[in-house]
């Protein structure tokens, strides 16, 4: 039997919030500090932001984040899948934690937000209602619950007091972050900050939530390989999202030795595609790949999708960029990839020359499973690594310190979290092959096999 999740009371009000990150902040400023003075006498630390995380600083800070909840954990969230780009490799570690990690809300705050959302006498509404979460992460927790009907139900719950702290939160973090060096001073963050509260915003309200989970119940209705649970009206509002109760094992169970490698491979072939149809073909993509988001069906092997609070939509003239930039990776056209590459932003048009290579150089790498041919082993690759490795040389040893474009930020989490979940169940897969024909249909044919 699972344990009970840890409950600690979510802080709702912005003062408090503000006070408990302001508390971090002195936390981490005094212990840096303290570090920095012990390694006078020795070697400098490899980047300033090491001093600290030296220790168990960062875990520390991860799991102060898991306590706030919130945006100030969300950012959190981001910034742990950017990390190959923005933070150091002991901080991005540190925080990879949070994709995966929340404390619960005590019974008498469920209760006071379920009395607030539903009004008195929410009770008789259900048969049953599960106080211990099946879920938590950092903008709700999810509840079973029975209604008085009879329908099985899985309610997302909100956080109080997350909607109102959106702005706050995000800039208290950025300043603790800069504070502490773990962000260079001298990156320009200003549009990953306000691209985060859009996204943030966007997430807070679960009536939106519940349009995109319409829409993109529409858009894969004619793949029978992917599951996404219908949206009940009369049981949702803007802080409490009720949709049908998923049956299904986490989708990581798969990376066990009892399962066949072709169950493995099926289900990452599943995740590409749907990422790929997402980009090229719908222009609107659930952004958020946090392996807790997708289940297994026992019986049929569909992928059930979970949460579509964090999506995006494309317009044309970025989805033909990325086709470009795309083929440009499998062809290993590295001036073709520089050229896009300029266009979508990730480098200005008079960048250094050797910087510039650099640049090209690691979208070539990341773009690694697209080039090679025939089936790509994601388990074996190691290319996370490597491609954390060049990032970190570019933006710390050659002083690359360039923020992604907005646009492509949370396009960046949905692809290195299905790379990672792919690598994680150990999945092969032909993902060259995959995209072509997505490519051709944005594009027109290449003429390459």
């Amino acid at each position: 039997m699972k344990a009970p999740r840890r409950q600690t009371r979510v802080p709702s009000g912005r003062l408090e919030r503000l006070l408990r990150i302001g508390w971090m902040a002195g936390e981490f400023a005094a212990g840096g500090l303290a570090a920095g003075t012990r390694r006078l006498a020795g070697s400098a630390p490899a980047n300033a932001a090491s001093v600290f995380l030296s220790g168990a600083r960062g875990a520390r800070l991860a799991r102060r984040l898991a306590r706030m909840r919130g945006a100030a954990m969300k950012l959190g969230q981001l910034l742990s899948l950017e990390g190959a780009d923005l933070l150091p490799p002991e901080f991005a570690d540190a925080l990879a934690v949070l994709r995966a990690s929340a404390d619960a809300m005590p019974v008498s705050q469920v209760r006071r937000i379920l009395g607030r959302e539903y009004g008195t006498g929410w009770e008789s509404r259900f048969r049953e209602f599960d106080f211990e979460p099946i879920a938590s992460a950092s903008i709700g927790q999810v509840h079973a619950a029975v209604t008085s009907d009879g329908r099985a139900l899985a309610l997302k719950v909100q956080y109080p007091g997350v909607a109102r702290s959106i702005d706050s939160d995000v800039n208290n973090l950025a300043s603790l972050l800069r504070l502490t060096r773990i962000v260079p001073v001298e990156l320009d963050v200003t549009q990953l900050i306000r691209e985060a509260k859009r996204q943030l915003r966007q997430e807070a309200d679960y009536r939106l939530e519940a349009e995109h989970l319409r829409r993109y119940r529409r858009l894969v209705a004619d793949d029978p390989g992917v599951s996404v649970p219908r949206v009940h009206d009369d049981y949702t509002t803007t802080r409490i999202l009720a949709m049908d109760r998923a049956d299904g094992r986490p989708i990581e169970d798969l990376r066990g030795p009892e399962h066949r490698q072709s169950l493995r491979d099926d289900a990452g072939l599943r995740l590409q595609r749907l990422v790929f149809r997402e980009l090229f073909e719908f222009a609107f993509m659930q952004t958020d790949p946090n392996f807790a988001n997708y289940l297994i069906e026992p019986d049929t092997n569909r992928i059930v999708l979970l949460d579509f609070g964090s999506a995006r939509e494309f317009h044309a003239e970025f989805v033909e960029r990325y086709a470009r930039i795309c083929r440009g990776m499998i062809s290993a056209d590295l001036e073709e990839v520089r050229r896009i590459a300029v266009e979508i932003g990730y480098l200005a048009g008079d960048e250094r020359e050797d910087r510039a290579r650099a640049v090209a150089e690691l979208i070539l790498l990341v773009g690694e499973p697209l080039r090679h041919e025939g089936v790509y082993d994601f388990g074996a690759s190691g290319l996370a690594a490597r491609a954390r490795e060049a990032g970190f040389d570019l933006a710390f040893r050659r002083g690359f310190l360039r923020a992604p474009p907005p646009e492509t930020i949370f396009l960046h989490r949905k692809l290195a979290g299905t790379f990672l979940l792919c690598a994680r169940i150990r999945a092969r897969i032909d993902t060259r092959a995959l995209i072509v024909p997505y490519l051709d249909a944005v594009l027109g044919p290449s003429g390459r096999a």
